[in-house]
């Protein structure tokens, strides 16, 4: 399956890219991070601490249990503060 993928404020400083389509078989949103973290140090560095991160599931709010099945887009950012 393809993924298109965004990566918002220091994720995407880690990674170095805004956005990038990849192909996987990871059946979950965290088994897809667990393969991007494995690809090379930019991605481990950036996934190294999934408890600073939040998951966007075509445009919803999700969790790293979701299932790929259908998914077009997946966002990937840091907690968000508001005032």
């Amino acid at each position: 399956m393809t993924v298109d993928l965004l990566y918002f404020a220091w994720v995407r400083e880690r990674i170095g890219l805004p956005r990038e389509r990849v192909d996987t078989d990871a059946a979950t949103v965290g088994e897809l991070i667990t393969e991007l973290a494995a690809r090379e140090e930019r991605y481990a560095l950036a996934f190294s601490d999934l408890s600073a991160l939040r998951v966007a599931v075509d445009q919803e709010l999700s969790s790293l249990d979701a299932p790929l099945t259908g998914v077009r887009e997946i966002a990937v950012f840091p907690p968000m503060t508001g005032g």
